[in-house]
Parts: C-alpha cells; sequence; structure tokens
C-alpha cells in the first residue's frame, strides 16, 4: 500500500491517478500515525521549497519522513518532493530541507557559458542518461520525460542515478538507500514514467513481502 504525503503543496491527483493506472492501492493523508502504515511513500510537490519545508514541519511531517526512512520505509519524491529530500534549497533565500540526500538545490541561471540566454523554467521533454545501476531504472532503456522546474539539486555524482542535459547536467533520478526522487514528473511522462513507478512499486512490494 503506498502513501502519498498530504501537505497542502502537492499534485495529489495526478500522482494517485498514475498509481491507480497501473493497479496499485493507495491512499491520501496527512496524518504521520495513518502514514507510518504505508510499505512506500510518495512525496509529490509544486510551489515553493520554503512554503513546504513550512507545511511539512508544522505537521510534524518532517520529522515523521525521516524517522520512516530511518525505519527502513521506501521514500519517493517527485519534482519539489525530490528537491525537499537534500539538505538545502536557495529558493527564497537559504531554507533546509529534509537532509535524506547530501546537497543543494539551486536555481537555472538563464545564460550560458557563451552568454546566451535560454528559458527559465526547464519545461518540456528530455531524455535521461542512465549514470548509475538502480531498482528504479531495472530493465529499462533511456527516453524522454516530462520536466517543469526552476530549480534542480547540486549533489554529488554518487548519488545521480540518471541526468538529463538543459545547459547544466541535471540530477533527474537520485537515491541513497531507500530513498529515491524524481525531478521531472513520471505520471506525465508517458510510458517510460509508467515503467519508472511501476519499478518502484516492485521495489516497494519486495519489502512487503520480505
Amino acid at each position: 500500500m503506498i502513501g502519498i504525503v498530504d501537505y497542502g503543496m502537492g499534485n495529489l491527483f495526478s500522482v494517485s491517478k498514475g498509481l491507480e493506472r497501473l493497479g496499485a492501492d493507495s491512499f491520501i493523508s496527512d496524518d504521520p500515525e495513518e502514514l507510518s502504515k504505508a510499505t512506500g511513500i510518495i512525496l509529490p510537490g509544486v510551489g515553493s521549497f520554503r512554503d513546504a519545508m513550512s507545511l511539512l514541519e508544522k505537521q510534524k511531517l518532517d520529522e515523521f519522513l525521516k524517522k520512516y526512512v530511518a525505519g527502513g520505509g521506501y521514500l519517493l519524491g517527485i519534482c519539489l518532493g525530490m528537491q525537499l529530500l537534500f539538505d538545502e534549497s536557495e529558493e527564497n533565500g537559504p531554507a533546509k530541507g529534509l537532509s535524506l540526500i547530501p546537497g543543494k538545490v539551486v536555481r537555472f541561471t538563464g545564460m550560458d557559458a557563451n552568454e546566451m540566454t535560454y528559458k527559465v523554467p526547464h519545461m518540456g521533454w528530455n531524455r535521461l542518461e542512465f549514470k548509475h545501476v538502480s531498482p528504479v531504472i531495472e530493465g529499462l532503456e533511456e527516453e524522454h520525460v516530462y520536466f517543469v522546474h526552476s530549480y534542480y539539486a547540486d549533489t554529488h555524482e554518487s548519488y545521480i542515478t540518471a541526468s538529463a542535459t538543459y545547459d547544466v547536467e541535471v540530477p533527474a533520478i537520485v537515491g541513497k538507500g531507500n530513498v529515491f526522487g524524481m525531478q521531472f514528473h513520471p505520471e506525465k511522462s508517458g510510458q517510460m514514467g509508467m515503467s519508472l513507478l511501476k519499478n518502484y512499486l516492485t521495489l516497494v512490494e519486495g519489502k512487503e513481502k520480505a
């Protein structure tokens, strides 16, 4: 059973519909006690990093997520939800994150090495480039996925499962232990996105049966 965290800034409907298409059982909740019963959790998100962390802290969901992961629970952050997994973000001034994966979230500069401007936010389809072996990409080929974001994670290459290029190398899929993140929207990324979500579900189901 997948728990989707409702903290007031998530794309809850699209994520739940994506899981429904895969035949997965899921529920949406803002209650740590209820979420603790999930075999895997998804942390979605759209909007401001600082506002999102404020809401998580207000509802004690930040503490819950850290304890859940420390106890071996699987967590997948999507879009802003992925960014929240890192130590901090420079969006609207420095703001602390969940510190589940080392790194900092920074803004696209909007200007390349030749001083030519490019569009921010990054919006559209970009091809993934696999970097490291991970259960979330197992059996898959490099395909295009759908991004909408103005900030990206600056993290060590060892945590980058897959990247995409948008002037700079953008960490697209990250992972550390039982924590995973996808900067793009898998539920809006066609068959590739569905396959990535399916792999996460398979991972969670394997833990449930263990």
